[in-house]
């Protein structure tokens, strides 16, 4: 879709201070300055560092960001207003703001009556005056505005006359960007876009009609302040409230990555950039930064130590996954019957997905990802789609762990390559006493080249002990594989009504510090079902390896 100048959009990045006012998520220095530089590469033109003086972790990173500045981004303290019947110039909060040497700076301000005279204790006339008095003095200061209007859309539909006069505070007293909040998230987007245009048409008339602004001051602003948006999740509407205010006429989205935030979330820049950008046709950031998307969704959620939502739209790893045979068929001729966009425009790719509802044509693609070409016209291709539903219905998923499917494959095909051959294993676990750690010594045998080794290791629970045992046995034949990490472990119960007796199934995912692969493992042994994940891990990374020096010889 085209664009041209007046669709600018403006992104406003809040992940280090409303994102990290999700339950669970706690960053240090080091983290928040990654995340800021990361975000100045996706072309994030503000980016709201925190609250400087709340804590000693935000006085830090602003200090830091001084001695190091950001290439392309605006960092921006936040603050609130001044207290109440108090002067901004003695206001400490305020030179700690002016202290973390920001150009810019956002001021949040009471637009709901109930939280003036019921959170702030004070009066309607008290709550203009800290409007006014903070921004003043902090424009006196040198410093930009942006004014964040807390509560806007409740304040308005609750005191409509009220709620404008604290704008016009905002407006009189230098505020170059007026952001209208949905701090309770409860907002509905025909209520959104409504409000935005009435906001809009008011105060472009009153900079038409040159008034006062109602507080006795002519305007110093010339042109009018902008008008933003800022949504918050409650009623999952965050992100649809966000596209409404920007087709109502708001020129600035504030967000965060990944959509974390306080209770149910912020609206989520990874959703609102490419729907304002690739859909509605707005300028957000340059289309190879746009490409960085999945990238930096995943780069953060790396930081912060969450688990990134697979199923999120656009960054998600199932966002471009087809599973349903019709529908691979399909996508495999042409792409859009079932996807809305290209995966590439977001640095996604496109994914198979391998499972007992798939047909022929999931395995021939799935194959070919991997660089196996099979025939449809043979019989290998069926015997494989048919081991895998037999495999599946024991409780096997593929769909989670494909190198498992990679290896099913080449021993379909009659070239699954043997690095080793377990011969047997056993595990020994000790629990001490008045202690809560469970030592483990495992024992394997296994036959490597033609030879019998006997290898034995700790571990401080049976799966590590195994898994430690069967590197000590082959790190000397397959040296690669001290640079093989397991990097997660999860164990499913398939069918918890037979209680102990229930079979398990184990995902292990292991990486070499460049790829990552899963591998799966079931039984009614916990320890068995451990033991084939573990064991396929190892030589899916043993096979990965293998290609890789086969490519090299290929290409010298």
């Amino acid at each position: 879709m085209t664009t041209n100048s007046s669709s600018q959009l403006w992104l406003y990045d809040t992940t280090l201070r409303d994102g990290t006012q999700r339950e669970g998520l706690s960053v240090s220095i080091e983290d928040k300055l990654r995340i800021a530089r990361r975000l100045d590469q996706l072309g994030i033109p503000f980016i709201e560092g925190g609250w400087p003086g709340a804590n000693p972790k935000d006085v830090e990173f602003f200090w830091q960001l001084q001695e190091n500045p950001l290439k392309f981004a605006e960092i921006v303290a936040f603050c609130s207003t001044r207290r109440p019947n108090t002067t901004a110039a003695t206001e400490p909060m305020l030179q700690d703001i002016l202290a973390a040497g920001t150009r810019w700076v956002t001021i949040f301000g009471k637009s709901w009556d109930l939280h003036v005279t019921t959170g702030l204790k004070t009066t309607l006339e008290e709550n203009l005056a800290m409007i006014c008095d903070t921004i003043e003095y902090l424009r006196s200061q040198g410093r930009r505005i942006i004014y964040d209007a807390e509560h806007w859309f409740d304040g308005y539909k609750h005191n409509r006359d009220y709620a404008l006069q604290t704008l016009e505070a905002a407006i009189a007293s230098g505020a170059e960007w007026l952001v209208l909040c949905d701090t309770n998230g409860g907002t509905l987007p025909h209520e959104i876009s409504q409000i935005v245009q009435d906001v809009i048409r008011v105060t472009k008339e009153w900079g038409m009609g040159h008034r006062a602004w109602g507080i006795g001051k002519e305007s110093t602003q010339s042109p009018m302040p902008q008008i933003g948006i800022h949504t918050h999740n409650d009623s999952e509407m965050a992100v649809a409230n966000a596209i409404a205010a920007v087709m109502a006429g708001a020129k600035m989205v504030q967000g965060t990555i990944n959509g974390y935030g306080e209770r149910c979330g912020n609206a989520n820049l990874c959703s609102l950039i490419p729907n304002l950008q690739l859909k509605a046709g707005y300028s957000c950031i340059t289309e190879d930064q746009l490409t960085q998307l999945t990238e930096a969704s995943r780069f953060v959620s790396e930081v912060v130590n969450l688990a990134p939502d697979e199923h999120a739209a656009f960054v998600g790893r199932s966002a471009f996954a087809h599973k349903g045979g019709i529908h691979v068929s399909a996508v495999e001729r042409n792409p859009l019957t079932y996807e809305h966009i290209q995966p590439e425009q977001v640095g996604n790719s496109r994914r198979i997905v391998i499972s007992e509802q798939s047909g022929l044509s999931n395995v021939l693609a799935k194959a070919r990802s991997f660089g196996i070409e099979l025939d449809q016209q043979k019989a290998q291709a069926r015997e494989i789609l048919q081991r895998l539903k037999e495999l599946e219905s024991e409780g096997f998923q593929f769909e989670a762990a494909e190198a498992s499917f990679v290896l099913l494959m080449h021993e379909a095909l009659g070239n699954r390559q043997q690095f080793f051959e377990v011969k047997g294993f056993q595990v020994h676990c000790d629990l001490i006493e008045g202690k809560e750690i469970s030592n483990a010594l495992a024992t394997v045998k296994i036959a490597v080249e033609g030879k019998n080794i006997l290898e034995a290791a700790e571990g401080n629970g049976p799966v590590a002990a195994l898994d430690a045992a069967l590197r000590k046995a082959l790190v000397n034949f397959y040296p690669q594989i001290a640079t093989f990490d397991l990097t997660d472990y999860k164990v499913r119960i398939l069918n918890g009504h037979t209680g102990t007796a229930a079979k398990t199934r184990v995902l292990v995912e292991s990486g070499n510090g460049r790829q990552r692969w899963t591998t799966v493992g079931v039984s009614t042994n916990i320890l068995a079902a451990s033991y084939q994940a573990v064991v396929e891990g190892l030589e899916y990374g043993l096979l990965l390896h293998s290609q890789a020096q086969a490519a090299l010889k290929t290409s010298s």
